[in-house]
């Protein structure tokens, strides 16, 4: 039985003392909203129809363009709704929910980037064998993977907030919901919601960081070794 059933709603701030120009504020955000959301739907749109695009590259960078697409869906109400409409109340549920897509898809960014540069790594390292390494099954099991790890790893803090008595303010920092700004709200021992998003960005995002700037160190030692000028060239656009 969860035990914030009943208790009272979060409360947006927006941008405290701004209150006054929050209909201008609002034009460059929508600029900035509209222009990802129109970038990202035509990247995903031209994928899908261009059967050249059909490669493991440009699925990753189509995985990539969904996850900007999630955090923009996910965070634009909430923030629309503080500046337009002055609505600042979230039911826990809601705000617990949007803390954990914010969460889980900025960690799967950042397994799509690590998948994109083993694609960039395959491609220059085996360019004969990257179809048959790279085929549709693995980027699907790929996929599921990157998924799979970041709705799994922010799960276990935010299923946590629902068990917290939250006695203290009940108003956000942020026109949106975070997990840890949520977690100074709680009375209780949060020690757990302190650690744990550490580990799981040293665990996960970091060393994700290192492989990355690894493999790209493995790239250009290979391109370097490439005897052929134009060959050289040709694996560099790669």
């Amino acid at each position: 039985m969860w035990l914030n059933t009943t208790a009272s709603p979060f409360l947006l701030t927006g941008f405290p003392g701004m209150e006054k120009v929050h209909q201008w504020i609002s034009i460059p955000l929508l600029v900035a909203y509209i222009s990802i959301l129109f970038g990202n739907s035509t990247l995903l749109f031209i994928i899908r129809d261009d059967h050249n695009l059909h490669e493991p590259m440009y699925y990753f960078l189509a995985m990539l363009a969904a996850t900007d697409l999630g955090v923009t869906l996910t965070t634009m109400p909430t923030v629309l709704g503080v500046l337009w409409l002055n609505h600042r109340e979230i039911s826990h549920g809601a705000c617990f929910s949007q803390a954990y897509f914010i969460h889980t898809l900025s960690v799967m960014e950042s397994g799509v980037l690590l998948a994109m540069a083993y694609d960039r790594f395959i491609a220059i390292h085996n360019p004969l064998r990257y179809t048959s390494i790279l085929n549709d099954t693995w980027v699907i099991k790929i996929g599921v993977a990157v998924l799979t790890r970041a709705g799994l790893s922010i799960m276990p803090v935010i299923i946590r907030l629902h068990w917290f008595p939250y006695c203290q303010s009940h108003v956000l920092s942020y026109a949106f919901c975070l997990h840890q700004d949520i977690i100074k709200l709680a009375c209780a021992d949060i020690s757990f919601n302190r650690l744990y998003p550490v580990v799981v960005v040293f665990a996960m995002v970091l060393l994700d960081f290192l492989i990355i700037i690894f493999s790209y160190i493995l790239i250009l030692k290979t391109v370097m070794g490439i005897a052929s000028g134009e060959e050289r060239a040709k694996a560099l656009n790669t």
